[in-house]
C-alpha cells in the first residue's frame, strides 16, 4: 500500500519540504509539499528527481571493511562495522589522546543528528575536533554576525522578499544555485513591480535578468563598493542617526573607514560609474524596507569575513534591521548548515550560538550535558588553513 513520508530535499540550502510516495520498500515519487514555508509544493528539477536517487542498484545497502590500507573492502554486518569503528576509536585515543581523533560532518544531517555528533566529541570523547561543511562554506557569514551583531543568528526569514522595498543580491546567483527561492522573488517583484532589485556581480548571470540595477564590478572589490555606498549615504544624509546612537558602538570609527571612499575613488577601483553607484546608494538609502541576500560571491574570499561586515555595518547605518523586509540575509550552501551552527558544529562552537573557548560557555553546557567539563583547546578546522584559523 502506498504511504506518504514529509521530509527536506537535500540539495540546496532553501530546504525545500518534499513528500515522499512509497511502499515501505521503494520510493515511488517525491512531490513538493505545499505546507512547506519554504517552497510551498514548489520543486527544481533536482528536488522534482529526488526519488531517483533512491534506486537500490545505486546505493549502498550494507556496510563494507578492509582491515588494511592494501586490502579489497569486504561485506560484513552492522555489528562487526560498529564493533570496529568503536575499537579503532578507543584504541587511538588510549594511544594518543582525545584529540587525535576528529569528526567530519555535514550541513545535510538533520539538526538532532548534528546534536549527537557534538555531545559525542566534546563530552564523551572530549575533544573540539569537530567541524562541518560550514567551514569552507558560511564561515565569513559566521564571523561577520558575531562580530557586528553578537550572534551567529540571521535577522530575516524568506517572508522578508515579499515584503522588501528594495532587495540587494551580492556574490549569489541564486537563479541557477537557489532557483526555487529565486522563482519566489520573482513572484513578488512580479505582484509588485515597484520592488527595487540590484544585482552586484562581475559576470552577467541569469540573477541579472531579474534586475533594475546590474553593478558588474571587478573582481574583490565588494568592499570598496559597499564602504562607496555608505560613504555616498553619509553625505546625502540617508542614514538613521537614532537608530545609530540607539543601538549601535563604533560608529566613529566606521565612518572615519569609508571618508576616503568617494566616488571617484570607487568607481575607478569598481569598473562602474559613478552615476550607477550613486544611482544604487539612492535606491538603498531612500528605501522604505531594504534587504541584502547574498552567498559564496561573498563569503569563499581571502577577505570574506570583511566583505560581510561591511555589508551588515550598511544595514545598521541605516536602520535597516529588525523589521520587516529588512535585514542582511545570508544564503547557505546545504539545507540545514544552519541547524549544523545552532548546535555547535564547527571547531570552535558549542551548542546555542556559544564559544568553545569561552570559560562560562564551557561550564553551561557542560552543566546540562552533566559531565564534569569540555576540552579547553579549539579544536582543528576541516582544512587546517591559516585563513580558517582567522575565524576563531
Amino acid at each position: 500500500m502506498s504511504q506518504i513520508t514529509a521530509s527536506t530535499c537535500c540539495y540546496c540550502g532553501v530546504g525545500c519540504g518534499v513528500l515522499i510516495e512509497h511502499d515501505g520498500e521503494h520510493i515511488l515519487g517525491v512531490q513538493g509539499d505545499p505546507q512547506h514555508p519554504a517552497n510551498f509544493g514548489k520543486l527544481c528539477s533536482k528536488g522534482a528527481t529526488l526519488h531517483l536517487t533512491g534506486d537500490l542498484d545505486a546505493r549502498g545497502l550494507h556496510p563494507e571493511l578492509r582491515l588494511g590500507k592494501g586490502l579489497a573492502r569486504t561485506r560484513t554486518d552492522w555489528d562487526c562495522a560498529l564493533d570496529h569503528a568503536a575499537n579503532v576509536f578507543a584504541e587511538t585515543i588510549r594511544e594518543h589522546g582525545p584529540d587525535s581523533v576528529a569528526f567530519y560532518i555535514s550541513g545535510q544531517l538533520l539538526t538532532e543528528d548534528y546534536y549527537a555528533f557534538n555531545k559525542l566529541a566534546r563530552a564523551l570523547v572530549g575533544t573540539n575536533n569537530i567541524d562541518s561543511n560550514s567551514r569552507l562554506c558560511m564561515s565569513s557569514a559566521v564571523v561577520g554576525y558575531k562580530r557586528s551583531l553578537g550572534a551567529d543568528a540571521p535577522p530575516c526569514n524568506y517572508e522578508d522578499i515579499e515584503q522588501s522595498d528594495c532587495l540587494l543580491i551580492i556574490g549569489s546567483n541564486m537563479a541557477y544555485a537557489h532557483p526555487v527561492l529565486f522563482r519566489r522573488l520573482e513572484e513578488a517583484k512580479a505582484k509588485r513591480p515597484e520592488m527595487q532589485i540590484i544585482v552586484v556581480d562581475p559576470r552577467r548571470t541569469d540573477t541579472c535578468e531579474l534586475a533594475d540595477l546590474h553593478l558588474a564590478i571587478l573582481p574583490s572589490t565588494d568592499v570598496a563598493l559597499l564602504h562607496g555606498i555608505l560613504h555616498i549615504l553619509l553625505w546625502e544624509g540617508l542614514i538613521d542617526r537614532r537608530y545609530i546612537d540607539t543601538h549601535t558602538e563604533g560608529f566613529d570609527a566606521l565612518k572615519s573607514l569609508v571618508h576616503g571612499y568617494n566616488p571617484q575613488m570607487v568607481s575607478e577601483l569598481c569598473g562602474i560609474s559613478q552615476d550607477s553607484l550613486q544611482h544604487c546608494a539612492m535606491l538603498i538609502g531612500r528605501a522604505p524596507s531594504f534587504l541584502s541576500l547574498w552567498c559564496m560571491g561573498l563569503n569563499q574570499s581571502s577577505s570574506g569575513s570583511a566583505k560581510n561586515s561591511a555589508l551588515i555595518n550598511l544595514h545598521l547605518a541605516t536602520g535597516q534591521i529588525g523589521r520587516p523586509g529588512a535585514g542582511p540575509f545570508s544564503l547557505t550552501g546545504q539545507p540545514n548548515a544552519m541547524g549544523g551552527r545552532e548546535t555547535g558544529s564547527l571547531s570552535n562552537l558549542l551548542p546555542g550560538h556559544r564559544d568553545a573557548g569561552n570559560a562560562e560557555h564551557r561550564a553551561e553546557v557542560a552543566q546540562y550535558w552533566r559531565v564534569d567539563s569540555l576540552p579547553q583547546s579549539t579544536g582543528l578546522t576541516a582544512d587546517f588553513g591559516e585563513r580558517d584559523r582567522s575565524f576563531r
